[in-house]
């Protein structure tokens, strides 16, 4: 537990805290799909506005989690469905996006100007979308940030917020880091096969942000 008789902040379980945080975060999903994918075709500030944009969506998680908004996900099958089905959309929506990238061979070569890369307000909007109508962040929060609150806390909403926000600074700096790594290694590519290669990753992210949708929508009907 976190929090020892004391009612403080155990340094051993904190640690592990932030091991289990960094292993969640290694862990390849939506939001690392779309950051890695902003960068490749915007550049690191687009992949870094979209980095931010789902930092402000678990913040908002956070928020929600310790204010018990969550668990009404946890027990009300309609408000999970209902949110389920609007993940589910808008990973549609995301993907119809990149085929259309995809299908009309328009390469947006990383450290070019480019649409995407001047409207920073945009891939932020994804970001944050993109995390707030992923219904398993918000049933994360409320599942395993607990766990590492003591039973014997008298006020818990104070430490659940300071490991939320705990967790929303490593995941942040984690994604920029990735952003990063991602630019590097674009630019280690020739620039010859950059068009080609540009779309092979557009209609791959598209397939994969449609596979994630398809699953969204599984597990709804289920």
């Amino acid at each position: 537990m976190i929090a020892g008789a004391s009612g403080g902040l155990g340094a051993e379980a904190l640690a592990l805290f932030v091991v289990a945080t960094f292993v969640l975060n290694a862990t390849p999903g939506v939001d690392m799909l779309l950051t890695v994918s902003r960068t490749l075709q915007g550049g690191a500030r687009a992949g870094a506005a979209a980095a931010l944009g789902i930092a402000a969506g678990s913040v908002l998680h956070a928020l929600a989690a310790a204010l018990g908004l969550a668990s009404l996900l946890a027990v009300s099958p309609r408000a999970f469905a209902a949110l389920q089905g609007l993940g589910a959309v808008y990973l549609l929506w995301l993907a119809l996006g990149l085929a259309r990238q995809a299908w009309a061979g328009v390469p947006r070569a990383v450290g070019e100007p480019a649409a995407a890369r001047l409207r920073p307000q945009a891939d932020f909007r994804s970001g944050l979308l993109t995390n707030l109508l992923n219904p398993k962040v918000a049933l994360f929060f409320l599942a395993f940030v607990p766990q590492f609150i003591g039973a014997g806390v008298a006020d818990k909403t104070p430490v659940f917020l300071l490991l939320g926000l705990l967790f929303v600074v490593q995941s942040l700096i984690f994604m920029l880091v990735l952003v990063a790594l991602t630019q590097r290694l674009a630019r280690l590519r020739p620039a010859q096969g950059s068009p080609r290669l540009a779309r092979a990753l557009q209609g791959l992210g598209a397939g994969l942000f449609a596979a994630l949708a398809w699953r969204l929508l599984v597990a709804r009907a289920a």
